[in-house]
């Protein structure tokens, strides 16, 4: 199911959803997914100061998955943003 979002407080609303639907506690779906359900709280309430890593492991803990939608001119400068992480990624690499 495909649902466009446009607030904090509409994930929060899809946080909250997709975790009754699994019949799981706050505070257990926390636990499991490795946040503190203080943190947790302030993403089902829409809070608009949460750390993104934190809040992709939640999606994450919850199977949510999250594809953006953006416009056909802004491909080609993500591509090329793409390669100049993977070229960088791969200097990084020892080399065997």
């Amino acid at each position: 199911m495909h649902i466009g979002l446009d607030s904090a407080d509409a994930i929060g609303a899809v946080v909250r959803a997709s975790r009754k639907a699994q019949s799981i506690r706050q505070d257990d779906a926390a636990g499991s997914i490795g946040v503190s359900e203080s943190f947790m709280g302030k993403v089902e309430s829409g809070g608009e100061s949460v750390q993104w890593g934190k809040l992709f492991q939640v999606l994450e803990g919850l199977g949510v998955r999250v594809i953006l939608d953006v416009p056909d001119e802004a491909a080609d400068q993500l591509a090329a943003a793409q390669q100049l992480q993977a070229r960088k990624q791969q200097g990084r690499r020892p080399r065997g």
